[in-house]
């Protein structure tokens, strides 16, 4: 993190700006919008910032810059199409130890004005470090609309009675789950609205009537690892969340997403470890609700798909602990997307089968027969364990050696890899694979080369060329 965000309360504070043209004139806008004293050292004022000091909305200290000046005030900005004075500026503020701002130039700013989305007292402030100004304000401009335009009339009507949801609640999380309660129901709805008559209403009898917590459990899909491809709904519910559990299989993108003060389990799931009994998992969600909290259950992809979330929340039932479903996009469709291998195609495949690498615990085996059957794509979980046994099997079912074949290691993550060949080399494939993988065969893997969008196209590759995984 290059700079630090802060919030500084300006009212009644001085501040200098030196230089009274246009781009001042922006800087003195806003720093009046903060109720700042504003001090002005310039030699001449455009006729907006003339206005401002007429009207005794700023004070027109001097005609020259002193470095004396400085010594009074809050912080400096430096908003002159003179570089020689904006490097005095900028010294005689570092020599001082006042925050400086030189517009404009970055390596010369102890700090920077973000772009702000002001639905006052609620202010979100966005900054590239200085970095890529437009793409600040290209994100304010997409915030401002998923922002209400009158949600700081709820901030402010909330903040009147903060002091008294205090004395009712003594414990901080008794707290936080009313005013969650009341953010996410029918006085944001009444008090966005501009019915803060009827909002205030609700508050007062939620506050006086509270609702007792009720533990509840969240089943979330997490997706395949970018981060990009959660669910709104998924982030919303990760943020309500007192406590999650995740696997491994979940990215460090994706869990840094949690609310930041939710306590964390990890129960650990990997292809062929467990580091946590699924029957314990099962419990531990189900004691974690009997406490009245929310506890979210993050997995990797969909929890429906190969992720036994059928079996955590029939323990819910027995339990009778109310939860909620969030899909995810599950590993067959993230990863053959960013791999750039559609599942299906009119002229290579009419059909798409998921199937897991790992046996039943009764033994069964698939129906190998039907898994070989030509103008259909395999999508395969956990399947580089077994990679050698499933090539051997659906070879003597009749499927081609040389049906195209990919292995999507860590896919749609940054270092996904992409290893592609023939079904008679899976095996030498799996065993350059890093983990999680998916395993992809059938006619489409062709398209690969051509398709491949999210990292560079791999060629189809022979043994000796899978030593080398493309990334």
């Amino acid at each position: 993190m290059d700079y630090l965000p802060l919030f500084a309360e300006l009212k009644n504070r001085p501040v200098l700006v030196i230089g009274g043209g246009e781009i001042a004139s922006r800087k003195i806008d806003l720093l009046l919008r903060a109720q700042a004293v504003v001090h002005i050292a310039a030699r001449e004022l455009s006729h907006e910032v003339n206005e401002l000091v007429e009207a005794q909305q700023a004070l027109w200290i001097a005609s020259e810059y002193h470095p004396d000046q400085i010594d009074k005030v809050f912080f400096v900005i430096a908003a002159t199409d003179d570089a020689e004075l904006n490097e005095q500026v900028y010294q005689d503020a570092q020599r001082k130890f006042k925050l400086v701002n030189v517009v404009d130039d970055q390596a010369r700013c102890s700090f920077i004005f973000p772009s702000i989305v002001d639905r006052s007292p609620v202010i979100v402030a966005i900054s590239s470090a200085g970095t890529a100004p437009v793409l600040a304000r290209s994100l304010r401009e997409k915030i401002e609309t998923l922002l209400p335009a009158r949600l700081g009339d709820a901030a402010q009507l909330a903040g009147c009675w903060r002091d008294r949801v205090k004395q009712r609640f003594q414990r901080m999380v008794d707290r936080r789950r009313f005013w969650e309660r009341l953010f996410s129901g029918e006085f944001m709805h009444q008090a966005t609205a501009g019915n803060l008559q009827q909002a205030e209403a609700i508050l007062a009898q939620s506050l006086q009537h509270p609702v007792a917590q009720r533990g509840e459990i969240y089943l979330v899909g997490g997706g395949p690892g970018d981060p990009g491809l959660l669910t709104l709904r998924g982030l919303q519910v990760m943020q309500l969340a007192d406590v999650v559990l995740y696997d491994h299989l979940v990215s460090d993108e994706v869990l840094d997403l949690v609310r930041r003060d939710a306590e964390r389990i990890c129960v650990g799931k990997r292809a062929g470890a467990h580091s946590v009994p699924q029957n314990e998992t099962n419990q531990l969600l189900v004691s974690l609700a009997q406490q009245g909290k929310k506890v979210v259950r993050l997995k990797g992809g969909d929890p429906f798909i190969f992720g036994r979330g059928g079996e955590e929340l029939e323990a819910a039932v027995a339990a009778n602990i109310p939860f909620q479903v969030v899909p995810g996009i599950t590993a067959a469709a993230g990863a053959t997307a960013y791999a750039g291998i559609p599942l299906t195609h009119r002229d290579y495949a009419q059909s798409a089968v998921f199937i897991t690498g790992h046996c039943r615990s009764d033994g069964r085996e698939p129906d190998w027969a039907a898994l070989a059957l030509s103008d259909q794509t395999l999508a395969i979980y956990m399947g580089t364990v077994k990679a050698g046994e499933i090539s051997r099997r659906l070879i003597e079912h009749g499927r081609a050696a040389e049906t195209p074949v990919a292995i999507i290691a860590r896919g749609t993550r940054q270092d996904q890899c992409v290893l592609t060949g023939r079904l008679d080399q899976l095996a030498d494939l799996a065993t350059h694979a890093p983990s999680p993988a998916l395993v992809v065969i059938g006619e489409v893997v062709h398209l690969h080369k051509q398709l491949a969008w999210f990292q560079k196209s791999s060629a189809m590759m022979t043994p000796s060329s899978a030593l080398t995984p493309i990334i």
